[in-house]
């Protein structure tokens, strides 16, 4: 498939999926539109980082960079948007969860204490390359997302503070 496509394909799925996430604790309706851009860009810097052949970075990374761009952009977005940063904040990260990191992780400990002395080892390697994979990713979700709420502590939260005062 062309990667013109695919990377198309990345932001409008994670659009729709980072909606769905926001339904999920109702905001306001304004928030939604925000969490839809917010959520493509993110998944799309993301999808760039890992496919570009010049670039090519590994997944950690890429999404380590990725939430810092989510986090920047919640945090820009949120006095227009008159909705706290965290907002538009989570449900944009959230299509960036290792799902699938996830489910071999747990696949491979269950075929660990399932599978015999003969495959322990491969299925522990393969317990421990998913689930390290999937833990630096998570770290990396949380350090780049909450990073620009503490480096502009002046706007992220200007949008609760407005309403108070």
């Amino acid at each position: 498939m062309d990667l013109a496509l695919q990377f198309f394909q990345d932001a409008l799925f994670a659009a729709i999926a980072a909606i769905g996430f926001a339904a999920i604790s109702r905001p306001p309706r304004q928030a939604y539109l925000w969490c839809a851009v917010i959520a493509a860009v993110g998944h799309s810097v993301r999808f760039l980082l890992m496919h570009t052949p010049a670039v090519h970075f590994h997944i950690v990374i890429a999404t380590t960079l990725a939430a810092l761009v989510v986090g920047i952009l919640a945090v820009l977005i949120s006095p227009h948007a008159k909705v706290p940063a965290e907002t538009c904040l989570f449900p944009s990260l959230l299509p960036m969860i290792p799902g699938m990191y996830a489910y071999r992780t747990f696949g491979a400990l269950v075929m660990c204490l399932y599978g015999g002395e003969q495959t322990f080892d491969h299925y522990f390697f393969l317990f421990a390359s998913n689930g390290l994979t999937c833990f630096f990713i998570l770290l990396g979700m949380v350090v780049g997302a909450t990073v620009p709420i503490f480096l502009m502590p002046g706007i992220s939260f200007r949008a609760t503070r407005s309403r108070l005062i």
